[in-house]
């Protein structure tokens, strides 16, 4: 089965089907939804810390700069003709940096058909790459990505509307690869009653891999969360603020950096001074373990 790239180009996602289910081409082709209160295996117990998604992310950019010269990124004709080359090859961060790219519209016009494509070929091509390194990383991440087009559909790609699908995709990058970001979206997805069902339990143990991976807003959501108790999980309140007040300094700056502080504050004030001392002061601990991350 196959998946339209715009209007010449087609992207057989045969591996991607195998691993998934079949690729639902049209809208009558969902595949079931896995169960939703088992994580599974890989996901409960990830056997290594993933790299951190700006690993793939940064190399993509340096293959850019590379090919710029003067390290400004591609700013030429030639040189995206060189990474187009590159990912007809096969050379996945080429993909990869070429459907951001198009996704964005930087350097190039803004074609998310085009993107998308990329994006398919990485998950096709590398679907069953070993969970770890540099390539996984960009192989999870694009993952995410077709799951990002398939719970809104993009038409001009000939995708259709699958949320099904698309949280098998999230699932995938989530449990095979233990990608923090997807982790952190299943996560969210277990405290949405319209998605994954409203279970903070299994919200918890998500955000918790995500979390201990250094993602800022997985661990500001977990923190809130175990501080409340929130309808299942048991109460650890200065814990809870340890997550949240870690969170907090590691992403100031940052767009998450308003709720983030908005949590903390409304935790905060109904904490006891007990709980915001003992939290408070092993913040800064738990921040720095996860610095550069």
């Amino acid at each position: 089965m196959r998946i339209s790239r715009g209007a010449s180009a087609l992207i057989s996602v045969s591996v991607l089907s195998a691993l998934l289910g079949a690729a639902p081409a049209f809208a009558q082709d969902k595949p079931p939804l896995p169960p939703a209160d088992i994580p599974g295996p890989a996901a409960t117990a990830p056997a290594q810390p993933m790299p951190d998604a700006s690993t793939a992310v940064d190399a993509a950019q340096a293959m850019a700069s590379a090919m710029d010269g003067a390290g400004g990124g591609i700013s030429s004709a030639e040189q995206i003709a060189a990474l187009q080359d590159a990912a007809t090859a096969g050379d996945p961060m080429a993909q990869w940096q070429l459907g951001l790219m198009y996704e964005s519209g930087e350097g190039v016009a803004q074609d998310k058909a085009k993107a998308f494509g990329y994006f398919a070929q990485i998950a096709d091509q590398h679907a069953d790459t070993a969970p770890r390194g540099v390539e996984a990383d960009i192989v999870a991440h694009s993952f995410v990505k077709m799951g990002e087009y398939y719970k809104d559909g993009l038409p001009e790609a000939g995708i259709p509307k699958d949320e099904d699908y698309s949280i098998r995709l999230l699932l995938h990058a989530a449990s095979y690869f233990g990608d923090a970001d997807a982790q952190y979206r299943v996560g969210e997805m277990y405290l949405d009653k319209n998605e994954l069902g409203d279970n903070p339990i299994q919200s918890a143990r998500w955000l918790s891999l995500a979390a201990k991976k250094g993602h800022v807003p997985a661990q500001a959501k977990l923190g809130d969360i175990l501080f409340n108790g929130d309808r299942g999980p048991k109460a650890t309140r200065a814990g809870g603020l340890l997550w949240l007040s870690a969170a907090n300094q590691r992403g100031r700056g940052t767009a998450d950096a308003g709720w983030i502080a908005d949590l903390l504050n409304a935790d905060m004030s109904v904490a006891t001074p007990d709980e915001r001392k003992q939290a408070v002061g092993m913040a800064d601990q738990l921040a720095t373990q996860f610095a550069g991350l």
